[in-house]
């Protein structure tokens, strides 16, 4: 980062400062060039090359090879998360039915990608959602609601039974993935775009914290999914009574964490961890009830320890969103107070 020193001058009645000159010639200005001003919380002023607040569209080709279509997939993905606005699939020669079946099925996990133009050897989309109008903490809440509808879903399918669990869990963790690119993708375009950034009031901070939050809960679904293909091994275990009692005390650990977040709540944070102790002793009652308990078969054991691995991991992403809240808002900095 470079610093300037400049001394203030008055012209007539007007207090005025010199721009460098590195800066006006890789920005472009030139005398009559409107610049936008904006006073910030610390009284400190930003200065940004231009003032007009309508958004630079930012458009990528992709080429299109028939030999690798993974690369492709990760590239439209890639392109989602740094903010671009159009994203092209071009080819020369015409791309293939069951590839645009493929690259629509990808386009279709990203939030407000929508395919605008297509022809035979070209695909256009474009993100038809105005980034100003997002809200990080909306982004995640919303997340959080899908991943505890898991949670009771595990508990309905307790008391039904139904083998039909392991798809709906997949389902559920499908849009707790389309929610965390898009949390990914504003929260990257904050980062390249501080006039953005202070629109959503998320400073450098927050940026980095809303990161770690949303990669704790796209990590939950997968763990809510690994957890769900391990029931039908469990039913036979005479473990749903403890189980529903854990699944249920863990649903509240999830949402007080993210509330607490959320809300930049510490004293909500810290009852998150204490009740770190309580699920401890909630798996104790588990893992003793298996101890009495005849396991079976070799494969039920492992989807036992596989579901207790995954029980453990959960309760650990819940401490560790609440205990986000603690760096920036419990420390008090030295000789204050």
């Amino acid at each position: 980062m470079s610093r300037y020193a400049r001394r203030i001058q008055k012209v007539g009645s007007s207090i005025l400062i010199s721009l460098p000159n590195e800066w006006i010639k890789f920005n472009k200005l030139k005398k009559g060039t409107t610049l936008l001003l904006e006073i910030n919380k610390d009284n400190s002023i930003s200065v940004f090359p231009s003032a007009d607040t309508s958004e630079v569209v930012k458009s990528v080709v992709i080429p299109y090879s028939y030999e690798n279509m993974d690369n492709l997939i990760n590239q439209i993905y890639g392109a989602y998360l740094l903010g671009y606005d159009i994203i092209k699939i071009k080819a020369r020669t015409p791309i293939r039915f069951e590839h645009i079946e493929t690259i629509k099925f990808a386009m279709r996990k990203l939030v407000g990608l929508e395919i605008v133009d297509e022809d035979t050897s070209n695909i256009e989309s474009q993100f038809l959602i105005d980034t100003n109008s997002l809200d990080a903490a909306k982004i995640l809440k919303r997340m959080n609601t899908i991943v505890a509808g898991m949670y009771r879903d595990i508990l309905d399918v307790f008391m039904s039974k139904s083998p039909g669990i392991a798809k709906l869990m997949t389902s559920r963790d499908d849009e707790v993935d389309r929610q965390y690119f898009l949390l990914v993708r504003l929260i990257r375009s904050a980062m390249m775009d501080q006039k953005l950034a202070r629109k959503l009031n998320l400073s450098n901070i927050d940026i980095l914290d809303y990161r770690i939050a949303a990669n704790h809960l796209e990590s939950a679904g997968d763990y809510m999914v690994e957890f769900a293909s391990s029931l039908p091994y469990l039913y036979k275990m005479n473990l749903l009574e403890p189980l529903n009692s854990v699944c249920s005390f863990m649903e509240e650990m999830q949402i007080r964490s993210v509330t607490a977040f959320v809300n930049k709540n510490s004293l909500e944070s810290i009852q998150v961890v204490k009740m770190y102790d309580e699920f401890n002793r909630l798996m104790d009652v588990v893992k003793q009830r298996v101890s009495r308990e005849d396991q079976g078969s070799s494969k039920s054991n492992v989807s036992l320890l596989n579901s207790i691995y995954s029980l453990n991991n959960l309760a650990r992403l819940w401490v560790d969103v609440a205990d986000l809240v603690k760096p920036a808002y419990l420390i008090t900095p030295l000789g204050s107070g």
